[in-house]
């Protein structure tokens, strides 16, 4: 096997297992924080909150940081730190006691995360440009895949098996991960830089900014159309479905249906932006993605929300490996991992606001509304994308980003 189809195979592993145990929190939060000694239910839901999002909020800050780390050391170190920390964090928040050390825990969490950027980036300059758009494009299915299959995981591990036990078994994944990544990745790196350059130096450094921050844009923008959801789809279905016996199991599939379809679609739709560009297929997916949020707004039953779910997912599955590809391709070497810290940075914060605004535009105007904003997000993404980059960036006959 190809050194580059194995480190392949181990990274989707290792950022599949990382999403879920980012994710797989989040349905059964409340019980636990309920199991650790809260009972006001408004005190349960605001701690809820605080402990699903300060993992995210953390894990923006620090992202660009361990960029710079892989950058500096190389990338298969930050993978192996990444996946053994989280392996015993994890683990650990099936022993805690009291509420504010789960917090703690999940902030810790936050802080030694780096397994997706590090794995975007070896797999991005590992990889040569023949196979780099499937390889991302396959990778880019992993983390959100996990993210949004991590919570029906999560709560059917713990229904079955104690809530306690989700975090052990997650632990243990985590493990695996770490011990696969120690017996099969390798990585040949050259650190190119001898002094290590200061965020201001690495931007002033980066050929293509403005194309750059629209694709950070788009990627914040594409994790707020994914979490947006998150916290009405329980409620959602409720309203939807006529029997009410069976609503998290529900509401966990069509929060996962657009997972699944990314698992689907994302490889494919990698390969077809290295044949017609990355450009065109990142404007394609943000105006069918933003078209597909509307009749969301207006399904009878829940069936119906998973078939447009998952119809969204393929769509979305173009976004992510297109943006991967660009970054890639507009980017020197020295400077990827952390330029791909900084897009997962967007990603982290992508999850966190999305998750606020769904719950906030619910609660101050009806759920049907967060389906209606979230779908004008995407289209004037769409309508940005192809002002500043469709417009004036092209493709050489090698696969180059070029100014028009």
């Amino acid at each position: 096997m190809p050194i580059w189809k194995r480190n392949l195979i181990v990274c989707w592993f290792g950022m599949f297992v990382t999403g879920v145990g980012m994710s797989q929190i989040a349905p059964i939060m409340p019980l636990y924080i309920k199991q650790l000694g809260v009972d006001d239910p408004a005190s349960i839901a605001k701690l809820s909150g605080i402990a699903f999002g300060i993992t995210f909020i953390i894990s923006a800050i620090f992202s660009p940081i361990w960029g710079q780390a892989a950058d500096k050391f190389g990338r298969k170190p930050m993978l192996l730190r990444a996946s053994l920390g989280m392996a015993i964090v994890v683990g650990c928040m099936g022993f805690v006691h009291h509420v504010y050390g789960l917090i703690g825990l999940r902030m810790l969490q936050g802080t030694i995360t780096g397994y997706s950027t590090a794995c975007t980036t070896l797999i991005a300059t590992q990889t040569d440009k023949v196979h780099a758009g499937y390889a991302l494009g396959t990778l880019s299915t992993a983390n959100i895949a996990g993210s949004l299959i991590g919570p029906t995981i999560g709560g059917f591990v713990a229904e079955h098996f104690g809530l306690r036990n989700s975090f052990f078994i997650t632990g243990a994944l985590l493990m695996i991960a770490f011990i696969t990544t120690v017996l099969f990745v390798n990585e040949s790196f050259i650190r190119e830089h001898k002094k290590t350059l200061r965020m201001k130096e690495v931007w002033r450094a980066v050929p293509e900014k403005s194309l750059t921050v629209t694709l950070f844009v788009t990627f914040f923008v594409l994790t707020v159309a994914l979490y947006s959801v998150e916290p009405i789809i329980t409620v959602y279905i409720t309203q939807l479905s006529s029997n009410t016996s069976h609503v998290t199991l529900l509401a966990g599939l069509a929060f996962s249906a657009s997972g699944l379809a990314n698992i689907l679609a994302a490889p494919r739709l990698g390969k077809l932006s290295d044949r017609i560009g990355a450009n065109k297929v990142i404007l394609v997916a943000l105006i069918v993605a933003g078209v597909l949020f509307i009749p969301q707004a207006f399904v009878q039953n829940p069936w119906q929300l998973m078939g447009l779910r998952f119809l969204f997912g393929l769509a979305a599955a173009g976004l992510i490996p297109s943006v991967n590809i660009l970054i890639k391709r507009i980017t020197p070497d020295s400077l990827t991992g952390r330029v791909f810290g900084l897009n997962m940075s967007a990603g982290y914060l992508g999850t966190f606001v999305g998750s606020v605004l769904g719950g906030q535009v619910a609660a101050w105007f009806s759920i049907r509304d967060v389906f209606f904003i979230t779908s004008a997000l995407l289209l004037i993404n769409a309508v940005w994308v192809y002002f500043k980059v469709n417009k004036r960036y092209g493709r050489d006959e090698h696969g180059s980003v070029e100014i028009k």
